[in-house]
């Protein structure tokens, strides 16, 4: 039983179960610009990760993506769920590939803006975060580290353009941070999780998605994910940075169902 995880269930009920999981963060919520669109031909399950979210906070003294993995074939035994898709951003991605790998019960999965060997550029980047994180007492960096977060996500026009709209979010993300504990566990998961080509090449279809301005994963990380992979397509986008499924939702829509659907 997948206790404490907080889900929700989008769509028809009788349609193909498609899970979506997101990236650092972690919620469910991540995925609201695409649930209109996804859910018309599926049943979209998402969930808030163990640790974030109005899932349980409470977190052993390391995690790990094989850990975050298990969490999801749990959810899909209490759930009743046989087989189903999967998108994953980023961690997320990670997630996904470890689930197919760990049970087999994964159809079709998208990669978005993921990696199977960490760019020192990215490495960098969480240096930066985690710095800012760590910065003064008693949680003193937790808001630099979320009013920096839109950098690594976004593209600079797109975050002037809705400056006032991630202003007016912080307040809300501020006060559902997990905490800079389970944040660190959750960077060193990523960190640490390096499939080898050799489990790669046992996946089934995959779509990996990657966008040439994403900041936090180049482009040619995001490549290299799919080069073992003996099925996988490859899409490209020459515009939407690190989080492109919101800063171009229609576009991000139309490819994935196109893939899921195929």
């Amino acid at each position: 039983m997948a206790e404490g995880l907080h889900y929700e269930f989008h769509g028809p009920q009788d349609a193909p179960t498609l899970i979506l999981s997101s990236g650092l963060g972690g919620a469910g919520a991540y995925w609201t610009p695409n649930l209109a669109a996804l859910a018309r031909s599926h049943r979209v399950l998402t969930y808030d990760q163990r640790g974030t979210g109005r899932s349980d906070r409470a977190l052993p003294p390391t995690t790990s993506i094989e850990d975050m993995a298990q969490d999801v074939i749990a959810l899909m035994d209490a759930l009743e769920i046989e087989r189903a898709h999967f998108i994953g951003h980023a961690l997320g991605g990670m997630i996904g590939i470890e689930t197919a790998l760990a049970s087999d019960r994964i159809d079709r999965l998208v990669v978005v803006n993921g990696w199977r060997t960490l760019s020192p550029h990215t490495r960098r980047c969480f240096d930066a975060r985690l710095a800012l994180l760590r910065a003064g007492e008693n949680g003193a960096g937790v808001e630099p580290f979320l009013r920096a977060q839109p950098l690594f996500l976004y593209p600079p026009e797109w975050i002037a353009a809705h400056d006032a709209e991630l202003e007016a979010e912080l307040a809300h993300h501020l006060a559902a941070f997990p905490g800079a504990e389970t944040m660190e566990k959750r960077i060193a998961a990523v960190r640490a999780y390096a499939p080898s080509p050799e489990r790669l090449a046992r996946l089934g279809p995959v779509l990996v998605i990657a966008t040439r301005d994403d900041f936090l994963v180049p482009y040619a990380a995001s490549l290299d994910l799919a080069a073992p992979i003996p099925h996988a397509e490859i899409a490209t986008f020459g515009w939407g940075g690190h989080a492109c499924n919101v800063t171009d939702p229609a576009g991000f829509d139309h490819l994935v169902s196109a893939f899921l659907e195929s």
